[in-house]
């Protein structure tokens, strides 16, 4: 109760920093409340932050890192660039963009940013608000500013590190100036981020008083609790099941996995995701090594490490996508004009990436390529993540995702996916090394009683199951809404008999369901929501939350739409006053979007 009044208050806190409060308290008993009240009151006196060495550590001693990470890059490079700093006898302030206070922004002297790019150039959920408040008006002089960019992105998609871009644009503009300029990171982004450590943490040091400074951060550098098995250390799982769980004449292969934990003690909650590294098919790595004529047990030097070529293929170097980089590479080598002018074009050079593997680049465009040239060109195998199909309330020390095969036919060979195949194909008994990556911008309520509505076509229902086992387990019934699409009733109706309990139970208040080529005219989940407009429009009213999982591309985009339509028609608002209304509602994490 205390903590809801003062969170009420005007508070120096940030709201993801009263959230973090509530978390910690709420697991305490009464004697140990007090003991903390009574440290922490200790510590005030004393001018010191909670955890702090008793050296009294001013702003103008204080490095601040800020990340924006939609995968969780972002936040690995911000904790390492956090330790260097320390090392050094730096205090730091190491903090996610959306747990920060950007009323704190014009105290800084030194601020130290690393921010991904989601999407077509867009800021990272956690990163929005800053990135808003950088680029408006209510933005402050920072003339007294130094700082340092790191952006990550992915050169396959055309606004290429855009979001940090932006960061650096904007706090140039407003009187800050470069400790070092912009580094664009792509996906193999380790060397390059490393290097930057190093030297942001030597370029700031004019600008850091290090005598009687905390080698303690000042915030969380590791959540409380956080497993030992992370992205670069992970926890070798034994897979339980892989079911086809859509029928016999779909023209889609959808799996249910289960993944048993064992004794790894790593927790999950629900809207996390799993991170899965996989191999690439064998028969794959043959038909790369094949192709160039090259030997698989030749020697290829990965990260100083050496390895047989067919070894480095298998687990070190991705295979199944393709970049622009290696492309005009291989357009170089073959000496292909044809190729050479699809390079000249992005656009073309897009389509060419997402149309086309390695083996296929190798098969249309032959070149004379030695071992150690090709594991150069290629990029380092990276992990996947898959919204997480389950609570741990209900399975334990289990943890279930939905998988989409990812296939397709070219010139006469099978392409699929790399992890969605390696998943599909695991027989009981394998082994799999993964990991869990945090999504706190994908939670359920604070409040049970809070009605959600869930939109999640195909499998972007993944994290809705999830949800409804945590709120069965909790007790929570009614007050929910799922909106689920796929093309056929018979064929593709993902967990239709767990959503049929669901609502026999009351569990699940209301599902709308959107069978595409079930009838002569397409029907989807956008179209289902535009037809229940007005009840729709009362359960917002109501303070419901709205949750999206799946595609980006199309779906959460006329999703989007149909639900700003509905704010115009149902509640008399303009065209741009919809859409401030469902910006609000994301600001108050009413309207959360799990996309990709």
């Amino acid at each position: 109760m205390l903590l809801k009044e003062l969170s009420a208050l005007a508070s120096p806190l940030s709201q993801g920093q009263v959230d973090k409060l509530k978390q910690f308290t709420s697991e305490l008993s009464s004697v140990q409340l007090a003991w903390v009240s009574g440290y922490l009151a200790a510590s005030a006196s004393q001018g010191q932050t909670a955890g702090a060495p008793v050296a009294e550590t001013s702003a103008a001693q204080t490095v601040t890192i800020l990340y924006g990470s939609q995968t969780g890059n972002g936040r690995g490079v911000a904790q390492a660039l956090a330790a260097k700093a320390q090392a050094q006898g730096y205090a730091v302030n190491l903090t996610s963009m959306g747990e920060y206070n950007v009323r704190q922004l014009k105290q800084e002297t030194v601020l130290l940013l690393v921010v991904s790019t989601h999407g077509e150039g867009e800021a990272p959920d956690d990163a929005i608000e800053l990135h808003k408040f950088l680029a408006s008006k209510r933005a402050p002089k920072l003339d007294n500013l130094h700082y340092s960019v790191l952006a990550l992105g992915d050169s396959s998609y055309e606004f290429f590190c855009q979001t940090g871009k932006d960061f650096d644009a904007r706090l140039s503009a407003l009187g800050a100036k470069a400790l070092l300029p912009l580094v664009e990171c792509d996906v193999d982004y380790e060397d390059a981020a490393a290097q930057w450590q190093d030297s942001v943490v030597e370029a700031a040091k004019p600008h850091i008083q290090t005598s009687g400074a905390s080698v303690t951060a000042i915030g969380a550098t590791a959540v409380v609790g956080e497993s030992q098995y992370t992205k670069q250390n992970p926890y070798s799982a034994e897979v339980l099941v892989s079911q086809k769980i859509t029928g016999r004449d779909s023209d889609r292969d959808v799996r249910h996995v289960e993944i048993d934990l064992g004794e790894s003690g790593l927790s999950y909650q629900v809207g996390d995701a799993l991170g899965v590294w996989f191999s690439n098919n064998e028969a794959l790595v043959d038909e790369v090594i094949n192709g160039l004529g090259l030997g698989a047990d030749e020697n290829v030097t990965v990260s100083k490490e050496s390895y047989s070529l067919k070894a480095a293929l298998t687990d070190k170097k991705e295979l199944t996508q393709l970049y622009p980089g290696l492309v005009k590479s291989w357009a170089e080598l073959s000496g292909n004009a044809e190729l050479a002018a699809i390079c000249e074009d992005k656009e073309q050079t897009r389509q060419f990436i997402l149309a086309n593997q390695l083996a296929d680049l190798i098969a249309a465009y032959p070149a004379k390529v030695s071992a150690t040239q090709l594991v150069d060109m290629l990029r380092p195998l990276t992990p996947r993540l898959y919204s997480i199909a389950s609570s741990q309330a209900e399975v334990e020390s289990e943890v279930h995702l939905t998988v989409a095969l990812v296939e397709d036919e070219r010139q006469g060979h099978a392409r699929f996916g790399g992890a969605s195949h390696f998943l599909a194909s695991a027989e009981e008994g394998q082994q799999v090394n993964v990991y869990v990556e945090p999504n706190n911008h994908f939670r359920l309520p604070e409040n049970p009683e809070t009605p959600v509505i869930m939109v999640g076509p195909g499998t972007g229902v993944a994290p809705f199951r999830a949800f409804m086992q945590q709120r069965a387990a909790d007790g929570v019934s009614g007050n929910s809404w799922l909106f689920f699409g796929n093309p056929h009733f018979e064929q593709d109706f993902l967990y239709q008999v767990e959503w049929q309990q669901y609502l026999k139970n009351g569990d699940l208040s209301r599902l709308d369901v959107a069978f595409s080529r079930d009838q002569a005219h397409k029907v989807y989940v956008q179209h289902r929501i535009a037809e229940q407009a007005q009840a729709l429009w009362q359960w917002l009213q109501d303070g419901a939350h709205v949750y999206i999982c799946g595609d980006a591309e199309r779906m959460a985009k006329d999703v989007h739409q149909a639900l700003v339509n509905i704010a115009v028609e149902q509640g008399g608002l303009s065209a741009d006053d919809a859409e401030a209304y469902f910006e609000t509602l994301r600001s108050e994490k009413r309207y959360q979007k799990d996309v990709y």
